[in-house]
């Protein structure tokens, strides 16, 4: 039986999923064990999966065992350590820094959102990171890990609960 529960990626930008293995663009300063928000870094380590939010004005709805909710326009992401609701989905408009979720370019068109820095949240340890649409020639993200979207799709298709993602370690930090 396969391991439906495993996503590894490599620090090359390697993501392997039941024996296939996809393109992906990682954080512009590559893979790092000690994160901090906003140093552009994809963290290093094991985490689980909480959920799918998809944009369904542009998706229909994606086949997927694992929690599942369509974006409205006001939907964004808190990244702002000083808030209370830190590395958390809020709705706009909200007091704080955040990231809209709802965007022109299609990059959040589907979002997985990994568990990272979420239980317990530490002030400043990062927030946002998601397995999202990577944009054209893959270029760097802010942390996240980013795919195709045939990719995204195909690979939460197979993706049942409990569900992880192991991030892997360069030799160095």
């Amino acid at each position: 039986m396969k391991n439906k529960n495993i996503i590894a990626v490599s620090p090359t930008g390697a993501l392997t999923f039941e024996n296939k293995v996809y393109k992906c663009a990682l954080g512009k300063s590559g893979v790092r064990t000690n994160k901090r928000e906003g140093d552009g870094a994809t963290p290093a380590g094991t985490f689980p999966i909480r959920e799918i939010f998809y944009r369904p004005d542009r998706l229909a709805r994606p086949k997927t065992g694992l929690a599942l909710s369509p974006l409205k326009p006001n939907d964004a992401w808190n990244d702002d350590p000083d808030h209370t609701y830190y590395n958390r989905k809020v709705l706009l408009p909200h007091r704080g820094r955040v990231e809209p979720l709802w965007r022109k370019d299609g990059v959040y068109d589907i979002i997985v959102v990994i568990g990272y820095n979420d239980k317990p949240v530490k002030k400043s340890k990062g927030s946002a990171i998601f397995l999202h649409v990577a944009k054209d020639g893959f270029k760097h993200t802010e942390g996240c890990i980013a795919l195709k979207l045939g990719d995204l799709l195909e690979i939460i298709t197979s993706v049942t609960p409990p569900s992880h993602i192991t991030v892997l370690s360069p030799q160095t930090d």
